[in-house]
């Protein structure tokens, strides 16, 4: 299965986090399992990181370079992906979240999250 990780569980992925559900981890260890990130996520992230948020101790380069040889795949933000969201409804106000649910729809990966309301979107999206 194809898997795009939502920013959250990107992070605490990388940093072994307690937070990171069991459910996520199962679907990363699957050797089966394809993981992607998104170049959105990295966008957010590098915001949230110059803001020197305190959940936020990550450098954004050795955030993507680990994720990078930890086999996962990054998806760059086309403009089909941009255009997509205009066919999304308004569940959720993120404009981050609604780029990856977006680029799930058009790219046909599971996004997995493990927030509430950006589960609630139609198409393939996961709550772990």
């Amino acid at each position: 299965m194809k898997l795009l990780f939502d920013t959250h569980l990107l992070l605490w992925t990388v940093e072994n986090s307690p937070r990171l559900p069991k459910a996520a981890i199962k679907l990363i260890d699957d050797t089966d399992n394809e993981l992607f990130f998104s170049a959105a996520s990295l966008w957010e992230y590098a915001i949230k990181y110059q803001l020197t948020r305190d959940d936020m101790g990550v450098n954004p380069r050795l955030l993507r370079r680990s994720l990078l040889d930890n086999g996962y795949t990054e998806i760059d933000v086309t403009g089909e992906h941009a255009v997509a969201i205009d066919t999304l409804p308004p569940i959720h106000k993120d404009p981050f979240d609604r780029l990856l649910v977006a680029q799930a729809t058009v790219e046909a990966i599971t996004l997995l999250t493990v927030d509430k309301i950006l589960s609630r979107y139609p198409g393939p999206i996961r709550k772990v």
